[in-house]
């Protein structure tokens, strides 16, 4: 009982100092962008700092370790990506477990990849992809920001779903990828809407398809992956907030009160339409499923394709 009001207590002051955010990417990004978004947002409503860790390297795995690991109470925070869901498959031993050791508070929003080429492959649109991968096995190159990453996983899901051969051509991060598919050095990639939507309008890529099941605000016109064959394909790129396990549940419904709140301003909604993406929000319950659904769902792709980290 002592403990139980002591909790309670903790968490009627909360915050009294600075909260750090780990953020498992880079400045700049769509998910840095995000965070920045939700530090302001929490800053201005709880009072106390709240401020980005930019954490990248590794998979994903150093900023994943650093929050699995930081103190329980309620001053470190973590910003996870679908690669949360798809390292305990990829990489063959981890340092931490992607559920048991965080608590969950609120999926936060879902981007999807805007797949596209260059002009001279000679496709326009999904099912002229596949019919020109099919008639040249193993000759049409992807590009990626690297092994595992949504992006390969994703081409990888329609490889499986369509029965095609493509070459993988991994890069260190998006921009240099991007690079030589505009150039035609490799034709296809599938990436954050954000840094490929103003080149296939200005006609120096042809956007292909959305990776999301339904269409993007950002890009209503674009058909998705499923409305062109393959029925019941996803694959986005989602987000949720987590704390180290034990982090006390008083604290923690606060955050989840203050997060949802934000998620559903008529501003923040749009401002996060404006980088592709669409609030989730959920309860942590409903967090802690879908991340386990996606975990074997990447599983069993992993597992038939022999997708390697390396």
């Amino acid at each position: 009982m002592v403990a139980m009001s002591s909790a309670a207590q903790a968490a009627g002051n909360y915050p009294q100092r600075a909260v750090r955010m780990i953020i498992p990417f880079p400045p700049g990004g769509a998910g840095d962008i995000l965070g920045r978004m939700l530090t302001v947002r929490l800053a201005e409503a709880l009072g106390q700092p709240f401020v980005n860790d930019n954490r990248p390297g590794g998979g994903q795995v150093i900023a994943t370790e650093l929050a699995a690991r930081a103190n329980p109470d309620g001053y470190t925070l973590f910003l996870a990506s679908a690669t949360h869901a798809i390292n305990p498959s990829l990489l063959k031993k981890l340092p931490y477990d992607s559920v048991k050791d965080f608590a969950f508070i609120t999926l936060l929003a879902d981007s999807p990849l805007l797949c596209v080429a260059n002009p001279g492959l000679g496709a326009s649109n999904l099912k002229e992809l596949i019919a020109i991968a099919k008639s040249k096995p193993g000759r049409i190159n992807y590009a990626t920001s690297g092994p595992g990453t949504g992006g390969h996983l994703a081409v990888e899901m329609i490889k499986y779903n369509a029965g095609i051969d493509m070459l993988h051509v991994p890069y260190k991060g998006a921009g240099p990828a991007l690079t030589d598919v505009i150039g035609g050095q490799v034709q296809f990639m599938c990436t954050s809407p954000l840094a490929v939507l103003p080149h296939a309008k200005s006609g120096r890529l042809r956007a292909i398809a959305m990776t999301s099941a339904k269409r993007s605000r950002a890009a209503p016109d674009i058909p998705t992956v499923a409305e062109q064959g393959l029925a019941g394909y996803q694959a986005s790129l989602w987000y949720q907030m987590l704390a180290p396990a034990q982090t006390p549940a008083p604290i923690l419904q606060r955050l989840h009160a203050e997060i949802t709140r934000i998620l559903n301003l008529p501003d923040f909604v749009e401002q996060l339409a404006v980088q592709g993406g669409e609030p989730l929000g959920s309860t942590p319950q409903e967090a802690r499923r879908f991340t386990q659904v996606e975990i074997d769902r990447w599983a069993n792709l992993i597992r038939k394709t022999n997708i390697s980290a390396q």
